[in-house]
């Protein structure tokens, strides 16, 4: 072979080389990069929103909350939820609706009333005082809603009054709903009503779909309507995916939880396949918050709950 040859060669070689190089690095920029592949494969995103909320992912993706964000988008989760949210510094709502918005992510849920929430007959009673706690807790939700980008966001409305018929618990629920909704509508915002079972919490004024369902059609307002709980109403009424159907036009929120235990998907009785399927077959495209536990500890616990998820969601 000539030296002329060899040059040729050489050069050929060299450039070869260098597409190699230069092409293995747009590569690997493409696995690294929140847009497209990881791990070396192509990311395949969940086919509905289902929103995962801090902590649930420390051991992945680090402590901190823009980490754990970034490393369960990764995974293909689409939304995030944080019930706290309201109790967060304005810095940290700040850089948390900057990275879901630059991540391509929904937010989800927050509890809008912790004033009014727990161990009180707020809404069953109607005193001025809970009135004018629940106003105070919504204008403040509303300011944390524009920070973080949510739409919706969790009421729950308190204990029972065993001094007084249903009837009239129901009539003060519903002016105090018609409040809180005079706040919510006009920037677009929607509290969801979320029943709660009575093994967990016992006593509580909202237990029932049914019930919410009334007070949603009481109310006559887009900013009211229900959050179904799975592993809630899976104790407190079962029939799934009838209750669902029978109120869907009054549900914009889900959340998810197997039961008995309260974790993933895939732990308990619920069959969580066919149960999204419906939701997803209705056309559903908000988010379902994943407000339960992990079955496992440590980094393949969380794995296990993405795995969980891959499986309930392959319908």
């Amino acid at each position: 072979m000539g030296d002329m040859n060899r040059r040729t060669l050489l050069k050929s070689g060299l450039a070869v080389g260098a597409a190699s190089f230069f092409s293995g690095n747009r590569a690997m920029a493409a696995i690294n990069s929140p847009s497209g592949p990881v791990g070396g494969k192509p990311r395949k995103d969940f086919q509905m929103a289902y929103a995962p909320s801090f902590g649930m992912f420390k051991h992945s993706g680090g402590a901190d909350l823009v980490a754990q964000l970034e490393w369960a988008r990764e995974q293909g989760f689409t939304a995030w939820e944080d019930n706290t949210m309201t109790r967060r510094s304005v810095a940290d709502q700040e850089r948390v609706g900057a990275a879901l918005q630059r991540l391509g992510m929904q937010m989800g849920v927050f509890v809008a009333n912790f004033g009014t929430a727990f161990g009180k007959k707020s809404f069953s009673t109607g005193d001025a005082k809970h009135v004018e706690s629940f106003v105070k807790d919504l204008e403040k939700s509303v300011e944390v809603a524009k920070r973080v980008g949510a739409k919706w966001m969790t009421i729950v409305l308190g204990d029972q009054n065993p001094r007084a018929r249903q009837g009239t618990q129901d009539a003060t629920a519903i002016e105090m709903l018609k409040r809180g909704a005079e706040i919510f509508e006009p920037h677009g915002l929607v509290m969801v009503m979320e029943p709660l079972n009575f093994l967990n919490h016992p006593g509580m004024y909202l237990e029932r779909s049914d019930h919410a369902y009334m007070l949603c059609k009481a109310v006559g307002s887009p900013a009211v309507k229900i959050l179904f709980d799975i592993y809630h109403q899976q104790i407190a009424e079962g029939n799934l995916i009838p209750n669902i159907n029978r109120f869907w036009d009054e549900i914009a929120y889900f959340q998810i939880g197997d039961n008995p235990g309260r974790n993933e998907p895939g732990t308990g009785e619920i069959n969580y396949r066919n149960v999204f399927k419906n939701i997803h077959d209705k056309g559903f495209k908000g988010v379902l918050g994943m407000e339960h536990g992990n079955s496992q500890g440590g980094a393949a616990g969380e794995m296990a709950v993405v795995q969980a998820y891959r499986e309930s969601d392959s319908f």
